[in-house]
């Protein structure tokens, strides 16, 4: 996937380990993650937020009252994809531990998943498309020499 522009802004909230989630997410790297599973040009904002805030957030905008490792707010898709990643640091460790993986492959693998879900990519809708969905995170991520987050 190619793309010509990428604005991107990235934030990160206040709350425990922050630096160790910072030093995980250096600003080309997630450029880099985003850029790869963009077709087009975007605006994106990706913010990284402790339990408190992603929970408000997943309970205030999808009715559920916990926080989720991602959440993708989409504004727009052409021409330019505009959207907000929200990234809950917490929830994004605890899954990278259980599941082996290091702390900054597991960003990548939602970071590319989030971006997928701003261009309309949507595993919800039904098996084929979340089989869809998974088979372009993983040629992403084997373009960027990330092992498939599915095994």
């Amino acid at each position: 996937m190619a793309l010509d522009s990428l604005s991107l802004s990235l934030q990160f909230g206040k709350f425990p380990d922050a630096a160790l989630h910072r030093a995980a997410l250096p600003r080309h790297s997630v450029a880099r993650w985003i850029r790869h599973a963009l077709q087009s040009d975007a605006e994106i904002t990706v913010r990284i937020v402790g339990q408190e805030e992603g929970q408000t957030l997943n309970r205030d905008y999808r009715g559920k009252d916990y926080a989720t490792n991602v959440l993708t707010f989409d504004y727009t898709q052409e021409p330019v994809v505009t959207a907000d990643l929200v990234l809950c640091a917490p929830v994004v460790a605890r899954e990278a531990q259980d599941n082996g993986k290091t702390l900054q492959a597991h960003y990548a693998h939602l970071l590319v998943h989030g971006t997928l879900h701003a261009q309309g990519w949507d595993h919800e809708t039904g098996d084929e498309e979340a089989q869809k969905m998974e088979a372009c995170e993983i040629d992403i991520l084997a373009g960027l020499g990330i092992d498939n987050p599915y095994c």
